[in-house]
């Protein structure tokens, strides 16, 4: 799923996704050429170790219409405990890659899909690094913001006209395998950190809800050190 940011409101998904709650992030004094990298701090402590849900955030390329995203995805433990997904991706019609985490295409679309399982604790924060390489090169780095370990999430060339990463754009929360009735949603929690970039600061304005599940999902919101807190769910 992808939210607009000229229609908060409206999405692009594929059925039977269930759209929840959307947010806007931005970073003070960035330039029109963009920024090279950033860093997205989510901790998935209060989710369940099902699939399901989708926690992301968007990234807008300056030069290009379309974004890019990056996000957790909880998973069912294996026999070494529990699991995390993490997704970095483009939907910029005209971006390849050539590394072994990724493939073409993004939500059915044009673009590029990168992923990678961990075994990890739920409890620690990850941070999502989106950072430029070379030329238009972007990289995804999943990190253990208490351990420091870096896992390679995937890598990506844009076409030769874009920019750096512009300084707004939204994030989401989405059940992405569907739900018949609003009240069979199951109970999950996600923090968003402010997105981080060095030398400037960032901030996310307070998470809304969206879809069909509006009023229907018990969904919860409030501010916490650095960033804002979401619960939805039953």
């Amino acid at each position: 799923m992808k939210l607009s940011q000229t229609f908060p409101f409206a999405l692009t998904l594929l059925r039977p996704a269930t759209a929840l709650v959307g947010h806007s992030w931005s970073v003070s004094g960035v330039s029109d050429d963009g920024i090279r990298e950033i860093t997205f701090p989510i901790n998935i402590a209060n989710a369940p170790h099902k699939v399901g849900f989708y926690f992301a955030q968007q990234f807008t390329f300056a030069g290009q219409s379309n974004v890019g995203y990056t996000g957790l995805q909880p998973q069912v433990d294996s026999s070494a405990g529990s699991v995390v997904h993490a997704a970095f991706s483009s939907f910029v019609p005209g971006t390849t890659t050539t590394d072994q985490n990724c493939h073409d295409g993004a939500d059915g679309g044009a673009g590029v899909s990168c992923a990678v399982n961990i075994d990890g604790t739920y409890a620690n924060t990850y941070n999502l690094n989106v950072k430029n390489s070379e030329g238009t090169t972007w990289v995804g780095t999943l990190i253990d913001s208490v351990t420091g370990k870096e896992t390679h999430i995937g890598s990506y060339t844009l076409p030769a006209t874009t920019r750096g990463i512009e300084g707004s754009q939204l994030g989401f929360v989405e059940y992405f395998t569907g739900t018949k009735e609003c009240g069979d949603l199951p109970k999950t929690a996600v923090t968003f950190g402010n997105p981080i970039v060095k030398g400037l600061t960032g901030s996310i304005d307070v998470p809304y809800e969206y879809g069909d599940c509006v009023a229907k999902s018990a969904f919860e919101t409030h501010s916490v050190k650095d960033g804002v807190e979401i619960s939805v769910g039953f």
